[in-house]
């Protein structure tokens, strides 16, 4: 069983079944096995040995101690449990599908090519090593070729790793993503001289597992590079994954890792591993420069904010259009709309299917609304000549309620906009730790690269992920001394806070926030410490590290927080600190050190602390900026509290398919905070009829929960709706899903 994860881009594609280069019997399972210490491949065959049935894949001794193992569910379960005591956490194998421009201009990439290193050379990232985990890359591209530096394919286990060719499972997203950080030719990354080495760990289709990505940061480790870049993610929030624990021990190895967020958004709480490992950069997409369009109905006032999907025309109509509903976009549905603005709904199709059939009908335009409440971004994977947008679910009925009425007519406005979160960009926070994801925000919409054969925009947080690899490059360059957490700090220190109101022209990184950050402010969880400023970054007069405060979740046996921070001088000369009080919260009450000063390259350790009274304090998650004036420049760093159990999700990653024997089913799901009552409950898809239960269990421990349901007690054979619950504190959430059981096999 395989739970399906994806490259962070934000394309409407058919479901692609993706083959691991090892052949699976049906009966089988693939597992990653979490050491408590590191084991040499002798004592992994003794442990795995009385397992006649349990075959050793690979063994991990970088990125985890552990290894992976093939074989039956029923023999890998006897495996982890008589060895328990070795063994600190089993996982399932998960299945993984691929997560100079304006864009560099923006996070000041074009202002740091004036910059110089130790050695008197400008700032290119020139002698840094970037690896980039991903579908492969190009490297005959021209303007790739003069960086590329090797690589390896985790999926067909050789030297080349090449992006998959093949019609029909062509994969572009790797060399996409490298073109960002290290291009150098016809358009410049931004790292340009950068060396790029390829990890193909996602095969055709842009499929691939856990296995192979672990298997990936394990090859990254031992070839030393300097930073590593995973633009690839999926949607459980939970900090114990094999790959986020992984992307930890990378950095504890000094290799600064980034990784995307996820394209989840806008509802918190959706940020998925490997974005929640706690020591890797957590990167969210914001917007560089775009035009958007406006609708105006004639006759009406109001105006519907319209976002243009990368791959389509500008949106530059010179006159009105009538706007006529075609369904979902097939060709049957669109006979009349020749000449005229096209309104669609998203599903069944993908975005370029229903523009390209409505391209075909004569339409001028289309207008793709959401099936599910808020907005979304889109890319068309062929350019098309017509212009293109999605829109909310809410304005798209509107509109249908405007056609329903008789003939609409519509016009089109067009305005400059910048630095905005974009909508898709996945939230936090973390599940269980609580900790600010994402770390920062760096430019994920429209963005220009690198693809075989040519060049594409694209957009989704697996493009704002690799500004943030480059950004890292430069600092290292200017800083070769520097350890992964200095460079991260560098970055989230001086980060721009973005404001869904700000003016485009603000440009000023030392904002001052107080405490509560006004309503028109992300909230950090949502931006972390805000969008990267690179020029800014690699002249930080200092160093605040952690970059971000995590206060935790109260207690009855607690209500005093401390947070411990390493404040260091890397200007040269003096500096006086201290810290702005924040704005006064009812039942609440900080204590800051005094003021003190630093002498160049000189550091200290100071401690700030929270008092939390929860008869007075109301909120339930408290969050916002702390200011840190250092010099002449004021630093934020952004902190959450949690006073109550919060609204997270409690359940998530549901899968289910057939068992090891005949007639017997498996499932898996992810709890991230337990569950005081769970069960997976059946009902008639036609009538929504409750049929019964497929599993029900009481007080559940948090993690990812994995179990056999018996041929005798698997419901009849067909086709059923589940609704899969979990409780908590007085919460209950829940998915829904169809599965299908079949006969069973002779």
């Amino acid at each position: 069983m395989k739970l399906l994860l994806a490259i962070l881009l934000t394309f409407q594609t058919a479901n692609i079944l993706v083959h691991p280069p090892i052949p699976n019997r049906a009966d089988e399972t693939i597992a990653i096995v979490v050491l408590d210490k590191p084991h040499s491949e002798q004592d992994i065959k003794q442990l795995i040995a009385p397992y006649k049935d349990v075959k050793l894949r690979r063994i991990f001794q970088e990125a985890i101690d552990g290894f992976s193992v093939q074989g039956s569910a029923e023999q890998i379960e006897k495996l982890t449990t008589q060895a328990h005591k070795q063994i600190i956490h089993v996982s399932a194998v998960t299945n993984y599908q691929a997560e100079t421009e304006e864009s560099i201009k923006i996070i000041g990439g074009e202002e740091v090519r004036s910059f110089f290193d130790q050695k008197n050379e400008r700032l290119t990232g020139k002698g840094v090593t970037v690896g980039v985990i991903d579908t492969g890359v190009d490297y005959t591209h021209p303007d790739l070729r003069r960086n590329y530096a090797g690589g390896h394919d985790l999926v067909d286990n050789d030297r080349d790793p090449m992006e998959t060719l093949a019609i029909g499972k062509a994969t572009i997203h790797g060399t996409h993503v490298a073109g960002i950080i290290a291009a150098n030719g016809k358009i410049k990354g931004v790292a340009p001289e950068a060396k790029i080495v390829a990890y193909r760990a996602l095969g055709p289709g842009g499929g691939g597992t856990t296995e192979q990505v672990l298997a990936a940061i394990d090859q990254a480790i031992k070839d030393k590079v300097d930073i590593v870049n995973l633009s690839l993610g999926n949607d459980i929030n939970g900090p114990d994954l094999p790959i986020s624990l992984a992307l930890n021990r990378a950095v504890d190895k000094g290799i600064v890792a980034v990784a995307a967020s996820g394209n989840s958004g806008p509802n918190v709480w959706t940020v998925g591993s490997p974005g929640t490992a706690s020591k890797a950069i957590s990167v969210g997409a914001s917007t560089p420069t775009l035009e958007i369009p406006s609708l105006l109905i004639e006759g009406t006032r109001d105006k519907i904010r319209l976002q243009p999907m990368e791959g389509s025309e500008k949106w530059a109509l010179d006159r009105s259009l009538e706007l006529v509903d075609g369904g979902i976009g097939r060709r049957k549905e669109l006979q009349n709309v020749q000449g005229k603005m096209v309104l669609l709904q998203r599903g069944t199709l993908t975005f370029s299917e229903k523009a390209k059939n409505a391209l075909d009908a004569g339409a001028k335009a289309v207008l793709i609304y959401n099936n599910t409440s808020g907005e979304f971004m889109g890319n068309l994977d062929t350019p098309m000549t017509i212009p293109v947008a999605a829109l909310s679910k809410r304005d798209g009925g509107i509109l249908q309620k405007e056609i329903n009425k008789g003939s609409v007519s519509a016009r089109v406005e067009v305005r400059e906009e910048r630095d905005r979160l974009a909508d898709f960009s996945s939230r936090g926070p973390v599940t269980g730790t609580w900790e600010i994801k994402p770390d920062i925000v760096a430019p994920g919409v429209a963005i220009h690269s690198t693809i075989p054969g040519g060049y594409l925009s694209l957009q989704g947080t697996s493009m704002a992920a690799p500004h943030v690899a480059g950004a890292c490059a430069l600092i290292k360059q200017a800083h070769p001394d520097w350890t992964p957490l200095q460079i991260k700090a560098a970055l989230m220190n001086t980060a721009k806070p973005l404001s869904s109101g700000a003016s485009a022209e603000n440009k000023d990184h030392t904002i001052k926030i107080g405490a509560d950050s006004e309503p028109s402010y992300y909230r950090t969880y949502e931006q972390g410490a805000g969008r990267i400023q690179v020029d800014a970054a690699i002249h930080a007069p200092s160093l605040v590290s952690p970059s971000s405060i995590r206060f935790g979740k109260y207690t009855d046996e607690s209500d005093r927080h401390i947070a411990h921070l390493h404040v260091e001088n890397t200007s040269g000369r003096t500096q006086r600190y201290a810290f702005t009080i924040p704005k006064q919260v009812d039942g609440l009450s900080w204590h800051f050190p005094l003021s003190f000063t630093l002498e160049a390259g000189q550091a200290k350790e100071v401690s700030v602390e929270l008092v939390v009274d929860p008869k007075l304090f109301k909120g339930k998650i408290h969050d916002g900026y702390l200011s840190l004036q250092a010099g002449e420049a004021s630093m934020q760093i952004p902190y959450l509290y949690v006073l109550e159990e919060p609204g997270y999700p409690r359940v998530m990653g549901f899968d289910f398919g057939k068992g090891d024997r005949p007639g017997e089913y498996r499932y898996e799901v992810y709890l991230p905070g337990g569950a005081e009552e769970f069960g997976i409950a059946l009902f008639n898809p036609e009538d929504y009829r409750f049929v019964g239960y497929l599993d029900s269990e009481t007080n559940v421990k948090k993690g990812q929960l994995k179990k056999v349901i018996p041929a005798d007690q698997v419901p009849a054979v067909g086709t059923y709706l589940v609704k899969v619950f979990a409780k908590k504190a007085g919460k209950e959430d829940f998915m829904e899903r169809m599965i299908v059981i079949e006969e069973p096999e002779e």
